[in-house]
């Protein structure tokens, strides 16, 4: 069943039964692209982990009206909320990163740049590239079945990014000069008490001078590993890991 995203004040009471209002691209999405009809159903989550099943009763010019014909609790969402910092890569492997972490459970992903980022953006293009990673995200939280949209945040410096990793209750600095504690041990020993904090390296990895800053502002350096992940690989693997200690 087609997933959409809306906002609660989208779902208003009319005759004695809750409507939904679809708008937008997600209106034109419903009749245009997929030519749904009156009596389909689709499912409408309102990002507060609610998801409505509802059957479509009007199709108006950019508007769909659909009947709530049910609600339940969202049951696809972490245990944890889990933020992804990930030093700018090139290319579009931003894009892959955010997909196959919106998948796996991320919550916001924070891109920053670093020493070795070969990818450098001024204002106007870190606008536009946050907006196109913000659909991405939106996109695979859809496929996913996810109960929210993951938040894609503008580019910061690695400094901002480590006093907001600070916020959380435990912070994994995935670190390929790492060769004493590995993640599944910094999972396991270490108390997790409502967030994580991710943060990941570009192609080049970081310098000795950030790794060193990295590990004094608190962060837990780990290892992933025998193997080398590119860095399109790391994020979604630490994601994974982080699922199959916490959720299963």
């Amino acid at each position: 069943m087609p997933r959409f995203f809306i906002r609660s004040e989208q779902i208003t009471e009319a005759d004695g039964q809750r409507i939904a209002l679809i708008k937008g691209d997600d209106a034109h999405h419903i009749s245009r692209s997929l030519r749904m009809a009156v009596g389909e159903t689709v499912e409408l989550c309102d990002m507060q982990r609610r998801v409505y099943s509802c059957t479509l009763i009007q199709f108006n010019d950019g508007e769909v009206v659909a009947r709530v014909d049910s609600e339940t609790s969202v049951d696809t969402e972490p245990k944890y909320e889990i933020t992804l910092y990930q030093a700018l890569p090139k290319s579009d492997k931003m894009e892959t990163i955010i997909q196959k972490s919106t998948e796996c459970g991320v919550t916001k992903i924070v891109p920053f740049s670093s020493e070795r980022c070969i990818v450098k953006l001024d204002s106007k293009d870190a606008s536009k590239k946050q907006e196109r990673w913000q659909k991405i995200a939106e996109g695979a939280a859809k496929q996913s079945g996810r109960g929210v949209i993951p938040t894609v945040e503008s580019v910061v410096t690695l400094d901002k990014m480590l006093v907001q990793a600070k916020e959380s209750s435990l912070v994994l600095f995935c670190y390929e000069g790492e060769s004493t504690l590995t993640l599944k041990q910094a999972l396991r020993d270490r108390k997790i008490e409502k967030s994580i904090a991710v943060i990941i390296g570009a192609e080049g990895g970081f310098s000795q001078r950030e790794a060193e800053k990295i590990v004094a502002s608190g962060a837990v350096s780990v290892s992933l590993g025998k193997r080398i992940l590119r860095c399109e690989t790391a994020g979604p693997f630490v994601l994974g890991c982080i699922a199959y200690e916490t959720e299963f």
